[in-house]
């Protein structure tokens, strides 16, 4: 591990203008390359104290044996040098995105003298027309049938041309009228470059044109009683609408352009890109990418831009791309895009309308495509060995910890404070074993004693349940568990010849947070007298995991299995607990002291809500007024005077700005019946932890 001083440039040396730089290792191999407006303040982030540098970054510059860099005239220059030096070194450091070259792409090659339509992957050639990219090779192959019959390009390859061309018998798209069958010259090469042209421009979009131009020609076939002629061009319209049909319209006015969205976690982001051309989606991409280094949303989109239009020119870079996020500075690498089509390009978040809805789309589609590739390496049962052998590994445990629970705690600025405890065995999830808690020892926050009361909660039901099954042999007996303290628990059971409930214990347990909260943990253990199972945290910011009474944290490698499943335990108990922390407050929101009456349904209330306004009127009406309602009898309206009469009335709204008491207007009410009262948004406003 190199000593980033050890390489650090004099101060003054390095120049304060845009250029790019490149950290080496010491073997002179490229691991980093980066770009600045300024060298001189980037490079001096990477030279500051190593414990304030994010993880990753840390890695980097202890790799790193030197540094240099060259200075260019502008912005836009450093990020074309940028790309070009990530193509030819390919860092370690840098973001990669994978996939890219597996997509298949329509292409019609124009550079020959008689263009062929075919399936290409790989890298762009000079001089070929692309469309897509699709999703799957048969997908082109559909579409390219249904146009042959209008337009017959060639699709043979160049021995299967030659050997035509020697026969002078053409091949069996030529007999079928697939082909125009340049090869026995039944069309000049004019003719039929003519052919492939007309097919790429309705490739881009430019359809209803050629529709109209056939529609004609069968309208005069029929009228000259040229029937057979006319059925053919009818079914030659067919199959230019079925080939349409394949895209539907999503942006109107033949919209030009390229959607890409980003959905990421802490290691890894997955890109989506969907072309539009004409207004319809006529290709769909998609990447995932190891953050091998600290970045912004706004920088991942940089980098997919260069990865998407770094060799393209011209028509392949659109008038229009839209983004969820802008890089910094934005000004740059539009005008490098404008430079490659050689003309403006608009680079914009969609903020409503179709293109708005068309992102949203998109953004599913990269979350469900982050969600399948994490899946994926999830269920793999070398994977998930691996991940748990790194674990035994990292914290010096005896075996793999075949069973993990996970704990975490929400609440929102003190109030509804809950937990959740999530497990997973054998490195997949077991949602019948999940449990919630309620924080009932003490009220407020504090996430330190919430972290040792539910700790102690769940392992003294493990003793009592130890117990219960006549493996307790010690002869102590443990203290009675609290009641109602578990919310998903039932009875015992033995219906499967094995105990339920807290009966398992797991062999390591994790906490969501730091050394508190760890140290939390293994105290509660200890007053319980469990020495046997193994405690650690994992700190969200920077991925740590800590150990009790160790002052230091043990750093994963980034690409370590063990701490990508740390990570997935960590995340699902805190989405566990979430949720019920947002079930508890959406539930004490809809409190109402008609709740209370008995065999009155939602209903009825709000019958009874919309009738008087708000629930200060119905306090003060009579029983009388009260029957008044549809489906409100003389005895329901008695046990609802009471009900209401025993409930504190509620205060009045007040506006904290002011301190003027509010008049309560019709349809002021909360969910539950109950005035608003107006706080200031300070006030009114939580955050969920």
């Amino acid at each position: 591990m190199a000593d980033p001083s050890s390489y650090r440039p004099k101060p003054g040396e390095i120049p304060d203008s845009p250029g790019v730089y490149r950290f080496r290792d010491e073997h002179r191999r490229v691991i980093y390359v980066g770009k600045a407006k300024s060298l001189r303040q980037r490079l001096a982030n990477y030279f500051q104290d190593l414990a304030g540098l994010h993880p990753r970054t840390r890695s980097m510059v202890t790799t790193a044996a030197s540094v240099e860099w060259t200075v260019v005239s502008t912005e836009v220059e450093a990020l074309q040098l940028e790309y070009s030096w990530i193509k030819e070194y390919d860092p370690r450091f840098n973001v990669k995105y994978r996939d890219d070259k597996s997509y298949p792409y329509l292409a019609v090659t124009m550079n020959e003298e008689y263009p062929r339509v075919q399936v290409m992957r790989g890298h762009k050639k000079k001089g070929v027309r692309y469309f897509g990219p699709y999703a799957h090779a048969w997908a082109i192959r559909d579409t390219v049938d249904l146009l042959l019959r209008v337009f017959p390009v060639r699709t043979c390859s160049a021995g299967v041309f030659k050997n035509a061309a020697r026969t002078g018998r053409p091949c069996l798209l030529g007999y079928i009228g697939k082909c125009s069958a340049p090869c026995v010259d039944r069309v000049s090469a004019e003719e039929h470059r003519e052919l492939a042209d007309e097919f790429c421009d309705f490739m881009t979009g430019r359809t209803n044109t050629y529709i109209r131009r056939v529609e004609k020609q069968m309208a005069e076939a029929a009228e000259e009683m040229e029937y057979e002629r006319a059925a053919r061009l009818r079914d030659d319209i067919e199959a230019l609408k079925k080939a349409m049909e394949k895209n539907a319209v999503v942006l109107a006015d033949a919209t030009d352009a390229d959607l890409i969205a980003v959905a990421e976690d802490e290691l890894e982001a997955a890109v989506q890109i969907f072309h539009v051309r004409g207004g319809r989606v006529r290709g769909q991409r998609g990447w995932v990418t190891d953050k091998v280094e600290e970045i912004t949303t706004g920088a991942l989109v940089e980098h997919a831009l260069q990865q998407l239009y770094g060799e393209e020119t011209g028509d392949a870079v659109p008038k229009e791309v839209l983004v969820p996020a802008l890089p910094d500075p934005v000004e740059p690498v539009q005008e490098w895009l404008a430079g490659r089509r050689g003309s403006g390009v608009s680079l914009r978040i969609p903020q409503r309308g179709d293109k708005r809805a068309l992102m949203e789309t998109v953004q599913r589609n990269a979350q469900q495509a982050l969600v399948l590739h994490k899946t994926k390496r999830a269920s793999d049962l070398t994977t998930r060995s691996r991940a748990l052998e790194e674990i035994a590994d990292a914290l010096d445990l005896g075996s793999a910890p075949l069973r993990i629970e996970c704990y975490d705690i929400s609440h929102l600025q003190g109030d509804d404070v809950v937990a959740s405890m999530v497990v997973f065995e054998d490195g997949l999830a077991r949602k019948s074993e999940y449990r919630r808690f309620q924080i009932k020892g003490f009220a407020g926050q504090d996430d330190v004693r919430s972290m040792h009361e539910v700790i102690t909660r769940r392992f003294r039901r493990y003793l009592a349940e130890k117990e219960k099954t006549g493996e307790w042999t010690d002869g102590e007996v443990p203290e009675s568990t609290e009641d109602g303290e578990l919310t998903m628990a039932g009875t015992l059971t033995e219906d499967d010849g094995r105990p339920k409930k807290f009966a398992y214990p797991p062999q390591l347990v994790v906490v969501d947070g730091g050394a508190p909260q760890v140290a939390a943990a293994r105290r509660a253990l200890d007053e319980l007298g469990i020495d046997d199972i193994a405690v650690c945290g994992l700190a969200k910011r920077l991925e740590e995991v800590w150990l009790p009474g160790d002052d230091d944290p043990v750093v994963l490698p980034r690409t370590s299995e063990g701490l990508y499943l740390l990570q997935r335990v960590r995340d699902e108990a805190h989405r566990f607990a979430i949720s019920y922390q947002r079930a508890k407050r959406s539930k004490r929101f809809r409190s109402s002291p008609l709740d209370d009456v008995p065999g009155l349904g939602d209903t009825r209330k709000q019958a009874l809500l919309k009738h008087f306004g708000s629930l200060k009127r119905l306090r003060a009406a009579t029983i009388d007024q009260i029957c008044e309602v549809p489906g409100i009898g003389r005895k329901t309206a008695e046990t609802i005077a009471v009900a209401l009469a025993r409930s504190a009335p509620a205060a009045p709204a007040v506006n904290t700005a002011t301190g003027e008491i509010m008049e309560e207007e019709p349809g002021t009410m909360g969910s539950s019946g109950e005035p608003v009262t107006m706080g200031a948004p300070d006030e009114r406003r939580g955050q969920e932890t």
